[in-house]
């Protein structure tokens, strides 16, 4: 019986997962994931996606146990390991998610290589990690990549979907060693956010029938509202404990609010046909800026730590650090502030969201920050959000202000956005660090 490596990266479920599928398909199965120490110990850290992960494969591992199979669980450089796995079992195939980061693309080059040299064949798979193969869509420019949204998401919206793939019922594989599924504390002894999503394919279903269920319908409406309901989607889509293929099968799209929830599918895929035809991106500028940015340590600070004096910011990034997550408008919000209000540079942004985003992935983030820095895809460039504008009109009654800014909490309605306002003036709060019409 042939025996093949199905190696889990970014795809932690065993719903409509073409690796595992491909791998079940061939007879025995390795099902195989690999804790790099690349990746588990950089600096700096990213405990909430560390944690999440550690959730997501004690899921993974109970869903494979059940099917006959338990997740194999090695630790090293990923070649060595897969290399290893190859030599103990004699597979004649490696089954891998395609992805667009430059560490996924190195990572996919050697494997060849190196499998190549057992006889073995890696296979990897498109629309594994996105919807669409991100070099499946080409402009009529003959560029290798879409550089405009709108005209991308046209031609998103006509590609048909690849067939789902079915959940295996068996697998049957040999039966080598490797460690237990880890602890968050066997990775990492740094706090993670309090309030952080719990990980795994099962809970990511769950989220995924109860939006569909109702919720959706008002997303064409309310997705911008600070203080309003969302998917909560991001992280399983980000560890591909959902597939995002299949979410979009399961969006009606027909509807207002099923094709404003695509449309933000299509913006992650966008984003990474971008970043696989220009992996720089991931730290260079897209397109070159006015002015260069400012060295300002006191300002990134108070931005980081939600100190601003303008609560909609200061609100945004206490959410994230104490959930590991914000909402779509609170995160341009805080990037464009950050990047053009107080003229600091995209990457200390991007680099911070990094460390705390639990769904924090390369294409998404840095794409984004991109896009509110004026260094990237928007094709207003200049644009400058006004954090006061911004919060009366997606935080009227200011809801999500005083959720997380309890200081300022008994400041009525909309008049907790203008706290310099307020008389006596609010105790300890700042004030804000730089000026906007409206104050």
């Amino acid at each position: 019986m042939q025996v093949a490596i199905a190696l889990f990266t970014r795809d932690l479920r065993v719903h409509d997962n073409p690796v595992l599928a491909a791998a079940a398909a061939g007879g025995a199965v390795v099902p195989l994931f690999v804790l790099d120490p690349g990746i588990i110990e950089r600096n700096p850290v990213a405990p909430n996606r560390l944690r999440f992960l550690t959730a997501a494969l004690a899921d993974l591992d109970a869903e494979l146990r059940g099917l006959g199979a338990p997740l194999v669980i090695r630790r090293g450089p990923v070649v060595d390991e897969v290399a290893r796995v190859i030599a103990e079992t004699g597979a004649t195939s490696v089954q891998v998610a395609a992805d667009v980061s430059r560490y996924s693309r190195n990572r996919e080059r050697e494997l060849r290589v190196r499998a190549g040299e057992s006889g073995c064949r890696l296979v990897a798979h498109p629309a594994s990690v996105t919807v669409v193969d991100p070099s499946e869509l080409r402009p009529a420019t003959g560029r290798d990549h879409f550089a405009v949204f709108t005209p991308y998401f046209r031609r998103w919206l006509d590609t048909p979907l690849r067939p789902q793939a079915p959940r295996p019922r068996h697998l049957a594989g040999p039966d080598i060693g490797g460690e237990p599924v880890p602890a968050y504390t066997d990775l990492c002894a740094e706090p993670t956010s309090p309030h952080l999503s719990v990980g795994g394919e099962r809970t990511g279903r769950k989220l995924l029938r109860d939006w569909l269920s109702g919720p959706v319908d008002h997303y064409h409406t309310d997705s911008d509202i600070l203080a309003g309901a969302t998917s909560g989607l991001s992280p399983y889509l980000h560890f591909g404990c959902l597939s995002p293929v299949e979410v979009v099968r399961r969006t009606d799209l027909a509807t207002p609010g099923g094709e404003a929830f695509a449309r933000q599918l299509a913006w992650r895929d966008f984003h990474h046909q971008i970043l696989a035809a220009r992996p720089d991106l991931a730290h260079t500028d897209f397109r070159p800026r006015p002015t260069a940015p400012r060295d300002d340590p006191h300002a990134f600070a108070a931005w980081r730590d939600g100190r601003t004096g303008y609560p909609v910011i200061d609100a945004a990034m206490r959410q994230l650090l104490a959930e590991g997550w914000m909402p779509g408008r609170a995160r341009l919000l805080a990037a464009s502030f950050l990047t053009k209000s107080l003229g600091v540079d995209w990457r200390l942004g991007a680099a911070h969201f990094l460390t705390w985003l639990v769904d924090g992935d390369i294409a998404n983030n840095q794409m984004n920050w991109q896009w509110a820095a004026g260094t990237g895809t928007d094709t207003r460039p200049n644009r400058v959000l006004n954090p006061i504008r911004q919060a009366e009109r997606f935080d009227p009654d200011g809801e999500y202000v005083r959720r997380w800014l309890p200081e300022l909490a008994h400041l009525p309605g909309g008049r907790i956005h203008k706290p310099w306002r307020a008389t006596p003036p609010v105790p300890g709060y700042p004030a804000p660090l730089v000026e906007f019409n409206g104050m």
